[in-house]
């Protein structure tokens, strides 16, 4: 994913940072515990498309964003 595309996007629910996670081709919003799926390098930024982290999986983010690099 491109760096420039990846600090203007925003959680489409809060508007709040997303973490990207290139192993797990998503983006994900640490506030509503959403995980938005990126297919062929282009993040789907629908609520319905996005899953929902589990708690182990969402203690295990690290809290840094995307913006933060």
């Amino acid at each position: 994913m491109e760096k420039k595309l990846l600090e203007i996007l925003v959680c489409p629910v809060c508007k709040g940072e997303l973490l990207y996670r290139k192993e797990h081709a998503e983006l994900v919003c640490r506030a509503d515990r959403l995980a938005y799926p990126i297919r062929d390098d282009i993040p789907v930024m629908l609520e319905h498309e996005a899953r929902r982290l589990s708690l182990e999986e969402y203690d295990a983010l690290k809290p840094r964003s995307v913006k933060a690099e």
